[in-house]
Parts: structure tokens; sequence; C-alpha cells
């Protein structure tokens, strides 16, 4: 059976986030799936740091540490699963580099991770969150292109905006696949959820659209036998 190699954006100051989107891929998804956290320390790469998390850029080494070989799934942390991977990976198409979901929005909210040590900005640009689940066919010949040396010297609307690629090999995800909570009307049907203002973990976003499946899996997450969920939260020095 084919192994889904699956990239997940990790950020030390969001490692729980981490562990939420993980339990919920091994909870829904239904063949084997090979997670690789993309970790700043653990990839060896100094590339730009100007965004809001630590892999605005690393997701872009894909195809590198991929060997420029077959396909791979990039997703950033803050999200959860809904719907069995392998249909996403299911939608792969020969004819493009890669494919997202092509989001055309206006941010409805000028700051994001309110109330925390990681609250910022949040800017319009083209392709907004274009980048934030990608179906990447790594072998292909216009991917060669995304280097180390690139990816760290490349700025961000050069990467954000796909400008290595033509706008015919960027292919179309559903949109369910890429649902933007608060930023987009909600959606019960959204199969991959970004919490991509701030998850639930945050007190500002505590009550958001899917928060209640959210905190599902994070006690899934830190489910010990012989112990409730609820009381190793309780006991937790991060709350």
């Amino acid at each position: 059976m084919e192994t889904i190699p699956l990239y997940v954006g990790y950020d030390p100051r969001e490692s729980a986030v981490f562990s939420v989107f993980n339990q919920s891929v091994i909870k829904y998804t239904s063949c084997p799936v090979s997670i690789c956290p993309l970790h700043q320390k653990a990839l060896d790469f100094d590339g730009q740091q100007d965004g809001t998390n630590a892999f605005i850029y690393s997701r872009y080494l894909v195809p590198h540490l991929q060997n420029y070989s077959g396909w791979a799934i990039f997703a950033d942390g803050d999200m959860i699963l809904r719907d069995d991977l392998k249909n996403l990976w299911d939608l792969r198409d020969e004819k493009y580099a890669l494919q997202v979901v092509k989001h055309n929005y206006k941010t409805r909210s000028v700051r994001k991770y309110i109330g925390t040590p990681m609250e910022n900005d949040n800017f319009d640009y083209p392709k907004k969150n274009w980048s934030s689940v990608i179906l990447f066919n790594c072998g292909h010949p216009s991917n060669k292109v995304l280097t180390k040396s690139l990816v760290a010297e490349a700025g961000g609307a050069f990467l954000h905006r796909f400008q290595w690629l033509r706008d015919d090999e960027i292919g179309e995800l559903p949109g369910e696949w890429n649902h933007l909570v608060r930023e987009l009307e909600p959606n019960a049907s959204a199969k991959l959820v970004h919490f991509t203002l701030g998850a639930p973990g945050f007190e500002y976003y505590r009550d958001d659209e899917f928060a209640e499946e959210w905190n599902a899996n994070l006690l899934n997450a830190i489910a010990m036998v012989g112990e409730r969920p609820l009381d190793i939260m309780k006991r937790a020095t991060w709350q």
C-alpha cells in the first residue's frame, strides 16, 4: 500500500497545535502516512525569518527533501483533518507542478494570534493562503529550481506567489481542502480546517468554528491508559 509523505509546518511556540493536527490525520486516514515536521533545527536551514511562523519558507524545501521525485503534501500545522487524507492524495494530476486551493479573499482581521506572544499584523497579498496546503508534484521539472539556496535567498513574494511557475502549472483543489476559519463563511463540509488566525488553544479563539473538534483531537492526543484526559490537562504546566 502506498505511503503518503506529509510535511507539516512546525513551530515550537505551537507544539500542541502540531500534535492536534497529527492526531486528526491518524484518526481519519485509511492508508500509511509518513509525517515529517518541518522543524528549522532538524532541517539545518537558516533561511529568512520575516514571517509569523517558523516554517514560513521551509515549506518550499519539500521537493528538495523528496529528492525531486514523486508527490508529497505540505500542510500548515494549525489545522485539523476531517476526511480521509487519501481523498486529497487521489486528486494528484501529473500535468501540474503543484495543486492548491485558490483562495480569493480579503482578510477580516488585521491582526492574528491575538492575545499571544505571536500576535502580529495580518496583511493581504496576492494568492494569500494558497501555500498553506500544497499538493506537490516533486518530480515536475519546474520544481527543480527549488534548491535550498534559492529558498533561503528568494523573497516572500516570489515564493508565496509561486513565481517560479507559470499560471497553467498551478492546479486547483476544491475549497473544502483548505477552509479558513474566521476568514470565510462557515462550512460544515470542510475536509481540512485551517485556523489561520489562531487555533482554539489560544483564549481569543476558543469558541471559533470547529473549536469543539479541535479540542476533541487535543484530548485524544494526550490520552493515556488509565488516565482521564481532563485530569492530565489540569496538571499541565502550560495552562
